[in-house]
């Protein structure tokens, strides 16, 4: 295994040890608001603190963009690690087994290598560039579906930013009618590792973060699949939007949302982020 990619591993594990260590004791926990629907637990801020320490021993000279330190350190090789120590906070703390922590590296802005973990399963998502994707070894491939007949599609709502509500609303709407179903999990780390193995035909969401899905973005493309934004566009990281599937359905999923993409959403969100 690649050495970066084997110390994101590390990393990742570590954190998953310690958030498990927390899923039986949530009532316990300090719980702050960060904004509208928006929470942090001292897990949450534990576990990125162990990701950071882990990646920092090896990597003095690298930067980190946390969810919840921000950014931290100057990248002198153009080196940064994008960290979410625990997407799906607000499943976790509700004892609702979909979390997962997520690590990316960026070199020069392009992804690199991706973990994505799920602590409950102890599944292991992983992705270097040129060097494919896996679920615990084995090679993962986007599924096959060309057609809206059978998929199962996820998403996630916007929940922070409720200006966006109609046009996604419109939008699943559309996107129901023929399809086989949608889910909600309320991870979308793990949805977008879950469209890399298969386990979900396409996916679509409004103003993620760079910490929620770089690590996914690499894992699907190294499996297969397309990523865009709501504009085909590659300005997912900057606008928050994802578009993902094989290159059929997604071109499929396109054409069924295209319509219902407002001006807001062609531009880049208030609550979206990128790494500096």
């Amino acid at each position: 295994m690649d050495p970066m990619l084997n110390m994101a591993v590390r990393a990742a594990r570590a954190a998953g040890d310690l958030i498990m260590r927390y899923v039986d004791r949530v009532d316990s926990l300090k719980v702050t608001p960060k904004g509208r629907n928006d929470f942090v637990s001292e897990v949450d801020r534990q576990a990125e603190r162990e990701i950071v320490a882990i990646l920092h021993k090896a990597y003095p000279d690298h930067a980190f963009l946390g969810e919840e330190g921000g950014r931290q350190g100057l990248a002198r090789g153009d080196y940064v690690w994008v960290i979410d120590p625990l997407d799906g906070t607000t499943n976790f703390l509700h004892g609702f087994p979909q979390f997962a922590v997520s690590i990316a590296l960026l070199h020069k802005g392009r992804i690199e290598c991706g973990v994505i973990y799920d602590p409950m399963r102890q599944e292991l998502f992983t992705a270097k560039r040129g060097g494919g994707a896996t679920l615990e070894s084995r090679r993962l491939r986007v599924t096959r579906q060309n057609g809206f007949k059978g998929a199962l599609l996820g998403t996630g709502f916007p929940f922070k930013d409720q200006r966006q509500m109609d046009a996604y609303l419109a939008m699943f709407r559309d996107l129901a009618k023929d399809t086989a179903g949608i889910r909600r999990a309320g991870s979308a780390a793990l949805d977008l590792a879950y469209v890399a193995c298969g386990r979900l035909d396409g996916f679509w969401e409004i103003g993620l973060m760079p910490w929620d899905m770089a690590a996914g973005i690499l894992l699907i493309q190294e499996a297969g699949g397309i990523v865009t934004d709501f504009e085909k566009g590659d300005k997912f990281m900057e606008t928050g939007n994802v578009l993902t599937a094989n290159p059929r359905l997604h071109a499929l999923m396109y054409e069924t949302i295209a319509p219902h993409v407002t001006d807001a959403l062609r531009f880049k969100l208030p609550v979206a982020a990128e790494p500096e």
